[in-house]
Parts: C-alpha cells; sequence; structure tokens
C-alpha cells in the first residue's frame, strides 16, 4: 500500500528526505535523536526534563501527539533519511486555530550531522506544503533568535517574510531570549465549504 498524507497522516518524500508524523512506537528513535544531540540543541531550546530524553517519557507523550493528530490540533513530525533511516530532525505544528484565523506556528530542530545539507529546507517546503494544502491553513508564523543565522536562512528559503521583533520572547536554556517573528501566508487559502 502506499502511504500518502492524510488530514489524520503526514507522509511525504523528497529525495532523500522523508517527512512522516511521528507514531506511538517511535518512543526509542526520538529518544536516541534527543540524546544524540542533547548538546547541539541545548542553546536553541527550552531546558528539558529527565523524562524528555527517556524512551518512557516518549512514549507517553507520543500517546497525547497521536491524539492531537486525530483532533487536527497539532503535528509532531520526524525528519527521516528516506536511506539509511535515521532520524535527522523534528517540525512542530502548534496552536493550529481554525475558523476565523487558520493559523498556527512551527517549530524544528535538525541533528549537528545533518547541518549545511539543505535537509531542513527540504522537510521544511514539505511541511509547510502540507498545512497549506491539506490542513488548509492561511498564515504559519515562526520565530528565531537573532543569532541563529542557519534557522533564518532555511525560512527565507522557504519563504518566511520577517515581521517583527519580540524582546524576551522565549525561555531558551534558562533564559528568556529575543526572537525575529515570521510568516508565510499560503497564496492558494480558499474558505472551505461548509
Amino acid at each position: 500500500m502506499e502511504k500518502v498524507s492524510t488530514p489524520r497522516q503526514v507522509y511525504e518524500v523528497d529525495g532523500d528526505v522523508l517527512l512522516r508524523t511521528a507514531e506511538v512506537t517511535d518512543a526509542d528513535l526520538i529518544a536516541g535523536y534527543f540524546n544524540r544531540n542533547k548538546e547541539h540543541l541545548k542553546v536553541w531550546e527550552p531546558r528539558r526534563e529527565a523524562a524528555f530524553y527517556s524512551v518512557s517519557g516518549w512514549a507517553q507523550k507520543l500517546i497525547k501527539l497521536h491524539e492531537l493528530h486525530g483532533l487536527g490540533l497539532g503535528y509532531y513530525l520526524l525528519i527521516i533519511d528516506s536511506s539509511s533511516k535515521q532520524m535527522l530532525g523534528t517540525i512542530s505544528f502548534s496552536n493550529l486555530t481554525r475558523f476565523p484565523l487558520h493559523s498556527c506556528n512551527v517549530g524544528y530542530s535538525l541533528d549537528a550531522e545533518a547541518q549545511g545539507r539543505g535537509v531542513m529546507t527540504k522537510a521544511l517546503k514539505l511541511a509547510v506544503n502540507y498545512m497549506f494544502s491539506i490542513q488548509n491553513m492561511h498564515r504559519i508564523s515562526a520565530g528565531y533568535m537573532p543569532n541563529n543565522e542557519r534557522s533564518a536562512s532555511v525560512l527565507k528559503k522557504v519563504g518566511f517574510s520577517k515581521e517583527g521583533f519580540a524582546k524576551d520572547y522565549l525561555l531558551i536554556n534558562g533564559a528568556w531570549q529575543d526572537h525575529v517573528l515570521t510568516s508565510m501566508i499560503n497564496p492558494n487559502w480558499k474558505e472551505a465549504v461548509r
């Protein structure tokens, strides 16, 4: 059976990059990814509790994420290398709001070994296309710390535009960090027939 994206599940491929919804059976894969990249991601993410790095912690979290996927309230996606099946990163869509806003936020992370290869640009293009074409979002918002030049570059390549600046926006690694605010608008958005 060919795998395809649906309103409940993401399955998209671009060459060597596979983007798919996290499944309840992915706890080992995800815990391994975050343990492997603990130091690399530390400067870009909130402080994490011990459960975040454990298989049991992810097993519990994935049950809740699966429910959000089913309700269309959030999507936690894994970036997988098509040939090696190694997990290369994550893309998550949160704060999904339907009528009248039709908007959400996106966040992402990428393995230290996958940096500079265009992986995140490919994966984020697939993810944004899914949210625009299947989920009918009108706006996707993203923020990045001003010193995160790689993230700024990815967002620009995908088509996000700067909208503003937020002082002390997110608590990252134990300190409030400023963020550049960006968004991307769905050029093909159409109101769903009710």
